[in-house]
């Protein structure tokens, strides 16, 4: 029939409420399951009994309890509880179960007919929490009793997110494609790479993990990060290196657009740079570069076309280094300035969390063995292969003219995406059965020296 509210009593009634439904106890109070002994636990129990047995669970024909029974007799046991003011519903519930413990510990189980279910006082066992403690070197256990009348459980919340991942693959039919998947919230970038190369197919040491903004790179990721705030400054593009070249095979830079191969390497300059202290000019090794293009005045740069994957020799002139990366946009350029000459199309500034505002220089004989090269390849962070990060920086006019209004890469979705953003936008559910697991899980508690 429920109970009726007397002034502030609501935080008691809807305490009672909780405990008129909890059938054990419900069952103990109403049926009479019990024999008090002493006048101060008459007078609470019996209380109860008539509050509970009698008014909230009678039949349609009685009218709502009022609460002024229980409140008098809480009133009398509690000052915090007197008056008409209003208190917190918890506090109460902490207070009342309290006093039922010591009420039903003074009580005897009532005479019941043979098989039927006992409901009394309970033992040590059962108002007791185990907690267990076990040394994972010696495994010696130790096991303590700590006595409760509430617990705080904690609720299971979802442990990833979906996190969008764009695949710049050595595949011509499958070049860009954009993934979803669901990442741990507590994890590693090292798990990340591991994901994104079974997306894409390829060993985990392959996979280069970096940041995209509209402007260009923004940084790498290494392995030793935590996965939280990867891609959230930007979006997250995992790149797979060309293969690399087999020793003794001849190197052939892509042809560039009416200009003609160099004949072979330029003479040096009579004052020699600190490049060529640093690389002698009979090195040949080689160096793996993610380079994005940008349009724009100073600061004021746009990304266009997609970003680029390529495994330059060290020693490689401006001009070779210029020819590769229009190779690598042939298919990009308009048919009408195929044909043209080159000339000083861009500059090349290197990206990704160097020192800023360094460019390559278009009059090093050997641009890539700059001595800022060489720091960006150590800030490459562990995981993946070691790269540096350039950008090519074009004034608009030059842009237009060879490229026309191209913007960003175009890139296909994969049906993962939206399946793991349905996924996440849902509310997580949980059971008590599963909060309980988890208030009840085995922790690593760390060791203290002594």
């Amino acid at each position: 029939q429920g109970l009726r509210n007397h002034g502030n009593t609501c935080f008691m009634n809807a305490v009672v409420q909780c405990l008129s439904n909890t059938a054990p106890l419900a069952e103990v109070l109403a049926l009479g399951r019990f024999r008090a002994r002493g006048a101060r636990a008459e007078g609470l129990i019996q209380t109860r009994v008539k509050l509970w047995g009698r008014g909230t669970w009678a039949g349609p024909s009685m009218t709502p309890t009022p609460p002024c029974l229980l409140q008098n007799i809480v009133s009398k046991h509690s000052s915090q509880f007197r008056g008409n003011a209003q208190h917190d519903a918890l506090e109460f519930l902490l207070w009342l179960l309290d006093r039922m413990n010591e009420d039903l510990g003074a009580a005897s189980p009532a005479p019941q007919p043979r098989g039927h279910d006992q409901v009394g006082a309970p033992t040590r066992s059962q108002r007791a929490g185990v907690s267990s403690l076990t040394c994972p070197h010696c495994l010696k256990q130790s096991n303590t009793f700590d006595p409760f009348l509430c617990i705080s459980l904690p609720i299971p919340l979802r442990q990833t997110r979906a996190l969008n991942v764009t695949l710049v693959l050595q595949c011509e039919w499958r070049r860009f494609v954009r993934v979803g998947l669901a990442v741990p919230l507590l994890g590693t970038v090292a798990e990340l790479r591991e994901m994104v190369a079974r997306e894409g197919h390829i060993p985990p040491e392959q996979v280069i993990l970096a940041e995209v903004s509209p402007r260009g790179f923004l940084r790498s990721l290494g392995d030793a990060e935590d996965l939280g705030a990867a891609g959230e400054g930007a979006p997250l593009y995992a790149f797979q290196p060309p293969p690399a070249r087999r020793p003794g095979c001849p190197r052939s830079l892509p042809a560039s657009p009416g200009a003609a191969q160099p004949e072979g390497p330029r003479p040096l300059p009579t004052s020699a740079r600190s490049s060529d202290c640093l690389h002698p000019p009979g090195a040949t090794t080689r160096i793996l570069l993610l380079l994005c293009n940008a349009a724009g005045d100073g600061t004021r740069l746009t990304r266009f076309g997609p970003p680029l994957v390529l495994r330059e020799e060290r020693g490689v002139s401006w001009e070779q280094l210029q020819q590769s990366i229009l190779g690598q946009l042939r298919a990009l350029l308009r048919g009408e300035v195929r044909a043209q000459g080159l000339g000083a199309l861009f500059r090349i500034r290197l990206a990704g969390g160097t020192e800023p505002c360094t460019y390559l220089s278009p009059q090093d004989p050997r641009p890539l063995c700059h001595p800022a090269v060489d720091r960006a390849l150590q800030l490459s962070g562990a995981g993946g292969p070691p790269h540096v990060q350039l950008t090519a920086e074009w004034d608009l006019s030059t842009k237009e003219r060879l490229f026309g209004s191209i913007q960003e890469e175009a890139v296909e979705d994969a049906a993962s995406v939206r399946l793991q953003q349905q996924a996440h936008r849902q509310q997580p559910s949980c059971t008590l059965d599963e909060c309980f697991q988890l208030y009840t899980k085995e922790e690593q508690v760390p060791g203290t020296s002594g």
